[in-house]
């Protein structure tokens, strides 16, 4: 790394890191900050999971948030680790980006499930259980209530469709959830001596109307955040 740092002249080279233990590997390996940081792989946490899933099948906005508020400080966690790794460097984070549905179990497994409950002996109706985070109880109408929402969630193409920005559209809790941890991380970072230096990345922008929307919700959570902390700190928006 050494040697190729004398032929890099003025580059700069960041890196991709969504969890504090990567961010510092990446720190003792030169890194100048963090060009993306997927928010996205931080809900695949086995223990997060329950909490997406539950948001996800939120059929009104108050249910939403509530699973929303359980993701929060987690969010919280991860973002303080990253910006505390990369004291004095650039930390971007985009917001949730992918389709919701990547989130629940796929299709295919869910509708063979769903035939072969009835006949499923007790230790297959278990699994089924463990792998659905239900009881065996919830089983006979949870399954099918769930391959319906995935039926409502799937498409054809939905990187044309209901992803990035569009999310945060759709369910701009989701991006307010967001915005607090990153603020909330780095008032508390910059409380305790961290340079923090923030960027938030809002995903798949096709619309100055996109960004215009997803902004106004940024900057009033930053606002809030920070006033109440009691802190300032500059922080970049982005989009891709």
């Amino acid at each position: 790394m050494k040697w190729a740092d004398e032929f890099r002249g003025s580059f700069g080279v960041r890196a991709n890191a969504d969890i504090p233990r990567d961010a510092k590997v990446a720190r003792l390996f030169g890194a100048e900050g963090i060009g993306l940081c997927r928010t996205e792989h931080m809900f695949f946490a086995e223990e997060r999971l329950p909490f997406v899933v539950e948001m996800i099948l939120a059929r009104d906005e108050k249910t939403r948030r509530k699973a929303l508020l359980k993701l929060l400080p987690m969010q919280r966690s991860d973002f303080a680790g990253l910006f505390k790794a990369m004291d004095g460097f650039p930390v971007v984070i985009r917001t949730l980006d992918p389709p919701l549905h990547e989130f629940l179990p796929k299709r295919e497994h869910l509708m063979v499930d769903v035939a072969k409950f009835p006949h499923a002996t007790t230790a297959e109706k278990k699994e089924m259980a463990k792998t659905y985070g239900m009881t065996v109880g919830e089983l006979k109408k949870g399954m099918p209530a769930l391959l319906e929402r995935v039926e409502e969630l799937h498409e054809f193409n939905p990187m044309l469709g209901h992803c990035g920005c569009r999310l945060g559209i759709a369910y701009p809790e989701i991006t307010e959830m967001q915005a607090r941890a990153i603020f909330e991380a780095a008032a508390q970072m910059a409380k305790k001596g961290v340079k923090v230096i923030p960027a938030v990345m809002i995903p798949l922008i096709g619309s100055a109307r996109e960004l215009e929307l997803q902004k106004e919700i940024v900057d009033r959570v930053a606002k809030e955040v920070l006033a109440k902390a009691g802190v300032k700190l500059h922080y970049i928006k982005a989009s891709s």
